[in-house]
């Protein structure tokens, strides 16, 4: 097994950066362009995500009183952009796939602002400090390398020469989750004691945070008159985390370096895929019994 501060400086920044660049190759700059024709399904998912769930996150955080690592672990967490995978679980719910991708290329983009200021205001309140936030000189030198860098690439290969762009994404897949895979299991045989003695309370927090979101991301773009399949594609958007950025960026000496706040994100990203199996589940179901399926439209 590598030693930790191996997988912390050098694995880790590598599988950030390789998951954004995986994140720029599935991305057009017309992915950006949808926001104008679908303005109310776009903005209410985002206000959704930016606004509500953090709020939520918190209310639910002193509900049951969690300790300060699972709280900034959380609240991390619900500031980090949906999943690549939201767009798969869309599909199969008959949820507006475009839709996913235009919310996860213009949530990745805002998370680059907004991800270090939530993580100032959180670590700021929890451990009465901020100096170790990425809003630094070397952790913004670090966000933008690993993270803004690596998704301008992806764009730019994409726009350039996409064929090489389509034959890139599987290997670089495969990458990412690879090397992932090794620092997460690194941090958890690192951290094998704490985890053990949070799980049994942290399970719980994650599943209930993960069905909120699926939910609150279905019904409220329903209240306001937003269409089912886009609603759909917000519910899965809202409820599948980037766990995996959520993580890194907790591990990482450079960014947050508090190994004990990845534990509620590592946790969330099984239990969330389940919970959203589920919904994806039930959404279908309810899809196919509708007499003729709702049109998409630029409402």
């Amino acid at each position: 097994m590598l030693h930790s501060s191996v997988l912390t400086t050098v694995v880790l920044p590598l599988a950030l950066a390789v998951i954004m660049l995986g994140l720029g190759l599935s991305l057009t700059f017309a992915d950006f362009a949808r926001v104008i024709s679908v303005p109310r399904a776009v903005g209410t998912a985002l206000a959704c995500q930016l606004l509500l769930m953090p709020a939520l996150c918190l209310a639910l955080l002193a509900l049951t009183g969690a300790d300060t690592d699972t709280a900034v672990g959380m609240l991390l967490l619900a500031a980090s952009p949906g999943g690549t995978l939201a767009a798969v679980y869309s599909h199969f719910a008959r949820g507006d796939i475009a839709l996913n991708i235009t919310l996860t290329a213009v949530n990745s983009l805002l998370a680059v602002v907004t991800l270090p200021l939530v993580m100032w205001g959180v670590t700021r309140h929890y451990l009465g400090h901020a100096h170790n936030i990425g809003l630094q000189p070397h952790g913004v030198v670090t966000l933008i390398a690993t993270v803004v860098l690596p998704v301008a690439l992806g764009m730019t290969l994409r726009r350039l020469r996409p064929a090489l762009a389509q034959s890139l994404r599987r290997a670089v897949r495969i990458v990412a989750l690879v090397v992932l895979v090794v620092v997460v299991v690194g941090a958890i045989l690192h951290n094998s004691r704490e985890l053990g003695r949070s799980f049994n309370s942290i399970l719980p927090l994650t599943a209930a945070f993960s069905v909120l979101n699926l939910v609150i991301g279905y019904w409220v773009p329903r209240l306001v008159r937003v269409q089912r399949p886009q609603a759909v594609a917000s519910s899965m958007e809202i409820g599948i985390h980037n766990g995996a950025l959520a993580v890194a960026i907790a591990l990482s000496p450079a960014l947050l370096n508090m190994p004990a706040a990845a534990v509620a994100p590592a946790i969330y990203i099984p239990v969330s895929l389940l919970t959203a199996a589920v919904a994806v589940l039930l959404l279908g179901r309810r899809t196919r019994s509708l007499p003729m399926a709702e049109p998409v439209t630029s409402t």
